[in-house]
């Protein structure tokens, strides 16, 4: 919901964090809420099940309720992150996925993988192919927050960073193509 409001953003403009938080939570709401739309007009079955009870727009979660959907072969959006502030929408999301049992966490971002310094700023930073989640940690590589790293290691779950800005480049990381890193044990 980062392109609606940010929390952090909000709490560092003087907003109680608490309230910024919220307030972003609902942010990745309505984001879910249009992804859900466009998937439906592409004839998906799609649901969209929110960490804060809001039963008139999406479902509230529910772990086995989000499972069935998936047995269903329906795409489920989790939306509102795990419903409390001062978690970030990373940790959400490696929670949600070991709850689901996910294979793999991909994480879209600006950048084609993980570098050893902002390569946006720094011509010369290194893109890791592979890198491990201590790694991560240690060099403050800033992939995801420490919380959704360390929650993501603890139960062996592999994490693979590309840039959402490469067109057709998701399908090609599904596909075993294009540029990413991955990030194991």
């Amino acid at each position: 919901g980062g392109n609606i409001f940010r929390g952090l953003q909000g709490s560092a403009q003087g907003m109680e964090r608490t309230t910024a938080d919220y307030m972003g939570m609902l942010a990745t709401v309505m984001n879910a809420l249009a992804m859900q739309s466009a998937l439906e007009a592409k004839g998906l079955h799609c649901r969209v099940i929110s960490a804060i009870r809001m039963d008139e727009v999406c479902e509230p979660y529910i772990r086995r309720r989000a499972i069935r959907h998936l047995e269903k072969g329906r795409v489920v959006i989790f939306a509102a992150g795990t419903g409390n502030p001062y978690f970030t929408t990373d940790t959400a999301a490696t929670l949600r996925a070991n709850e689901m049992n996910c294979e793999a966490i991909f994480k879209g971002t600006k950048v084609d993988g993980v570098y050893d310094k902002d390569p946006k700023k720094f011509p010369d930073a290194k893109r890791y192919g592979e890198v491990s989640y201590d790694e991560v940690l240690q060099k403050h590589l800033g992939v995801m927050d420490a919380s959704a790293i360390a929650l993501a290691r603890d139960n062996r779950l592999p994490i693979v960073v590309f840039s959402l800005d490469e067109p057709g480049g998701f399908r090609a990381i599904l596909e075993g193509r294009g540029t990413y890193t991955r990030v194991h044990s």
